[in-house]
């Protein structure tokens, strides 16, 4: 099960996920649920230079770590998630946190997309989940190659 998540426990209402061991495992779990679900952190796929940026964009927004850590949490990310691990995304059983990760959205936009996908029905191609208010269809064509309907 190389590059995946072993075990999800449900622990005292907080979802605990078991990551592969390896350096930068203790830096990653405790840096990365500094604001949000460790799940969130990991359902991306990317190569280097993303998880890089990504890490810079958490350390904008707050993540608080010494740069031997930020740095032990990329190489981990990387080595652990990379992108050529990168399975298409359905977009009519995607979660929220999914659709968040996969598309770049923010948590009301990837609400609005379950909302419309509840509302009209499944999405059938890029064209329709393009009419879903509040998305910029730019930004869903560049996803286009991360996506199935």
């Amino acid at each position: 099960m190389r590059n995946s998540i072993l075990v999800a426990v449900l622990l005292g209402g907080t979802a605990f996920a078991q990551f592969p061991d390896g350096p930068g495992k203790a830096e990653t779990t405790r840096l990365c649920s500094q604001c949000h679900e460790i799940e969130r952190a990991i359902s991306q796929r990317l190569d280097p230079n993303g998880w890089q940026e990504t890490t810079n964009k958490m350390v904008s927004l707050g993540m608080a770590g010494k740069p031997e850590e930020i740095r032990a949490v990329v190489d981990y990310l990387a080595k652990n998630f990379p992108a050529d691990a990168v399975p298409k995304l359905n977009v009519n059983t995607a979660t929220q946190i999914e659709l968040e990760s996969a598309l770049g959205l923010r948590r009301s936009q990837a609400a609005v997309v379950i909302e419309y996908r509840t509302k009209n029905g499944p999405f059938r191609s890029i064209e329709d989940l393009k009419k879903v208010p509040g998305l910029d269809p730019e930004k869903v064509a560049a996803k286009k190659d991360r996506l199935s309907f």
